[in-house]
């Protein structure tokens, strides 16, 4: 009578059917999974998937763990690759669940593809600490495992992992580097020699200096206008960046500006438009169209200046500007820092994010605007009446400090910052923009390591734009994150009367609020280092009479400094675009220059907001 040893010699000679035929009548006498298995990669071996799946879940029940766990997870993951497009999402949660339980190295890459689709699912935490310890070698799982825990404040991974990488790095060894997108980067490197070896980027063809010449010479036919076109997915009114960029958009000069936004808004975020759009002006979309049809699509603009306003973020198509497109290439208010392999000439910016000490670790040229590189919208942006610190569950009688940027900035160096700023003040409350209740015991776990205990923390959810800038105005003041500050936040936390404290960084990512304070006239609340931060929070927190005249200042400015006047901020980025164009035209290669600063606007500008509401 055939035996298992003849099956698997069968279809170790590549005689599958054979081995099937041996297997079948095996299985029922055979008391352990070891026939069921080998049936299953017969079965697979045939491409008969479904008999496999059977085959190798008849095996688990047979089985012990960890076996039974791996036959599972083959089982998944067989049936995942069958292209058969499960009916139920739930059938498919419980495929990647059974390949997280595996301990085989390509049923757990197979369970963090799946779930790096759900950066969101705590699962995905589980399943590349597996992976780093199978694969210790492997730097995208290793970094993608930082990025991640940093999604979901996991300190316990950040405290193991950060130092053996700052180590290597300190050391020289910066090859890992390759596998980290520029946008993790900056959220825990402030270093931007370091910075720009952030270098996964996907698949974008690299830029040479005959590319970059190729596009500047070619011949163009120059118009009387200025023809400008805007490249971004983030177009519709309740985007972060419309919110900074808005009116500064309605407001270019016609006489003067062919304005036209290429736009990639996927469909399902355009439904969640208010119908600012109708405003914008030409709006031409190439979210379904490939990348040669959108090349296509711009040149037929003869556009002069395409300015990218993603570079290295999500969803991004910055590839486009690495074809001859326009004479001017330039990146601005996507991403704060060099964007690497992307054909831009010009990196828009202002003297606080981008000194002359920056410019050995960018390829672009720096145009410097002279008040803020940070446009901001004071006509559409919400101005709700700040909400009861008794609607909150706020107490009336302690000092609150906001901190509402994104949780995966709080890095360790942040953390430990503000650890020594409420050990400076017992009685001040530490209330926190966090979201999920493992993030927010992981974080609470962590400041308990740091010396701070519970009754110091009160943590906020996320919520909808205008009752979130109702509610921070409970707070006496807002406290930043380092290395990556608050961007959009801090600009926010300011529209709102709520001052922000910062402290001076190494990079781009880590100038932001430093830029912003400047431009509200608010620059003694940037600290020099962390002692001196440290001092500023205590100070504040113990002198009441200083934060209600900072309050005061910012409700008296928001109308008058130059941070939220869109009108005045476009007149200058105009300007800027009309110097990148008298050197394009009389074929000088692009180089730094500032652009220079307007007369002080004389009282408000607060009619500009009175005429749209009217």
């Amino acid at each position: 009578m055939p035996t298992l040893l003849d099956a698997q010699t069968l279809y170790d000679n590549d005689q599958p059917q054979a081995a099937v035929e041996i297997l079948s009548s095996l299985i029922a006498s055979h008391s352990g999974p070891e026939a069921a298995r080998l049936l299953g990669d017969a079965l697979l071996k045939m491409q008969i998937l479904d008999g496999a799946v059977q085959a190798y879940q008849f095996a688990a029940e047979c089985a012990q763990e960890p076996e039974r766990s791996d036959l599972l997870a083959q089982a998944a993951f067989v049936a995942l690759d069958a292209n058969r497009s499960p009916a139920e999402p739930e059938q498919i949660k419980q495929y990647v669940a059974a390949l997280a339980a595996s301990s085989v190295i390509i049923h757990l890459q197979r369970a963090a593809e799946i779930l790096l689709g759900d950066p969101r699912n705590p699962l995905v935490l589980s399943v590349l600490q597996k992976l780093r310890k199978l694969q210790p070698n492997d730097n995208y799982v290793r970094l993608t495992l930082l990025r991640l825990a940093r999604e979901h404040c996991d300190y316990a991974i950040l405290k193991e992992e950060e130092p053996l990488l700052r180590a290597e790095l300190l050391a020289g060894q910066t090859d890992c580097l390759a596998e980290e997108p520029p946008h993790s980067s900056i959220m825990w490197e402030e270093d931007e020699a370091l910075n720009r070896l952030a270098a996964s980027i996907g698949s974008i063809t690299p830029i040479t200096p005959q590319m970059q010449a190729q596009r500047r010479n070619q011949p163009h036919q120059w118009g009387d206008k200025i023809r400008i076109g805007y490249l971004s997915c983030d177009l519709w009114d309740d985007h972060a960046t419309m919110r900074l960029f808005r009116s500064v958009l309605t407001a270019h000069d016609p006489a003067k500006f062919d304005v036209t936004l290429f736009c990639y808004t996927p469909e399902k975020l355009l439904g969640f438009d208010l119908g600012g759009r109708k405003d914008w002006g030409n709006i031409i979309s190439i979210e379904a169209m490939n990348d040669d049809e959108a090349a296509s699509s711009i040149r037929a603009k003869n556009i002069d200046i395409l300015v990218d306003l993603k570079g290295h973020t999500r969803g991004t198509r910055s590839q486009l500007m690495n074809r001859p497109l326009a004479p001017v290439h330039v990146q601005w208010l996507g991403f704060p820092g060099t964007c690497i392999e992307v054909d831009c000439d010009y990196a828009i910016g202002d003297r606080f994010v981008l000194p002359a000490s920056s410019a050995p670790h960018y390829h672009e040229k720096f145009c410097r605007l002279p008040e803020c590189y940070q446009p901001n919208d004071p006509i559409h942006r919400p101005l709700p009446l700040a909400a009861k610190r008794t609607a909150l569950g706020l107490p009336a009688d302690r000092v609150i400090i906001a901190a509402f940027n994104a949780q995966k900035k709080n890095s360790l160096t942040t953390m430990a910052l503000w650890a020594e700023v409420l050990k400076a003040n017992p009685k001040a409350l530490l209330w926190l923009m966090i979201d999920g209740n493992h993030a927010r015991q992981s974080t609470a776990a962590h400041f308990k390591t740091l010396g701070i205990k519970q009754s110091q923390l009160l943590f906020a959810p996320k919520m909808a734009y205008a009752g979130h800038l109702a509610r921070v105005q409970a707070a006496d003041f807002a406290i930043d994150t380092f290395p990556c500050n608050g961007h959009t936040t801090t600009s926010d936390m300011l529209w709102a009367g709520l001052p922000v404290i910062t402290k001076r960084g190494g990079n781009f990512a880590a100038r932001v609020s430093e830029s912003l304070l400047n431009a509200m006239g608010l620059n003694d609340l940037v600290a020099d280092d962390d002692a001196s931060f440290v001092e500023l929070a205590s100070a504040l927190v113990q002198n009441p009479q200083k934060l209600a005249d900072l309050k005061a200042h910012l409700n008296e400015q928001r109308f008058q400094s130059p941070l939220f006047d869109s009108e005045r901020f476009c007149r200058h980025l105009e300007r800027a675009y009309d110097m990148m164009i008298e050197r394009a035209k009389a074929r000088q290669a692009p180089d730094h220059f500032d652009v220079p600063v307007l007369p002080a606007r004389q009282g408000s500008f607060h009619s500009l907001r009175a005429q749209s509401a009217s």
